[in-house]
């Protein structure tokens, strides 16, 4: 079992411009907030984090497969969805913005943080209990994957023949 990594001092690693190291790693997961709903993690998430250093700065890679759970965004029953993460980092001093890491700050990688932001820019658009998943009916709020075949309401009338209803004709 890997050790649980927050921050991680790069530094120590001692790598030489061109040299790269490669490191598994759990790394903790703060719970994602989306639409009011919480998506989390079961516990510490095993990842890889592959260093290369460059002339004065890094490039990193971290990879990892985080199982999520929380409610279907269609049915509101519990879902639990794997999530594919793969993020870049280069951190190069005076490359300008498109070369500094937020993440690094000298040799400290802040290991949680860029873990964290992975994970919300490898969320699939909708969390889902499964692909299939109907939702919950528009009109009554039943779970239309549990509800019979026939599950249905009768249209509304359309307003704008809501005066005829009023006309008497005796």
């Amino acid at each position: 079992m890997a050790e649980t990594a927050q921050q991680l001092d790069l530094g120590w690693l001692l790598l030489s411009p061109g040299e790269g190291r490669r490191l598994d790693l759990d790394v903790e997961i703060e719970p994602l907030l989306l639409a009011g709903q919480r998506y989390a993690p079961a516990g510490p998430v095993a990842a890889r984090l592959d260093i290369s250093r460059t002339t004065g700065g890094y490039s990193l890679r971290l990879r990892s497969r985080v199982p999520l759970e929380g409610p279907c965004m269609r049915c509101l029953e519990p879902a639990e969805r794997m999530v594919a993460v793969d993020g870049r980092e280069v951190d190069q001093p005076g490359g300008g913005e498109d070369l500094s890491s937020p993440y690094l700050d000298g040799d400290e990688l802040d290991l949680h943080a860029w873990a964290r932001d992975a994970l919300a820019l490898a969320l699939p658009a909708q969390i889902v209990c499964r692909d299939e998943c109907r939702g919950l009916c528009p009109q009554c709020g039943e779970n239309l994957n549990e509800a019979a075949p026939e599950h249905g309401h009768e249209a509304e009338p359309d307003p704008r023949w809501a005066a005829l209803r009023e006309l008497r004709l005796e």
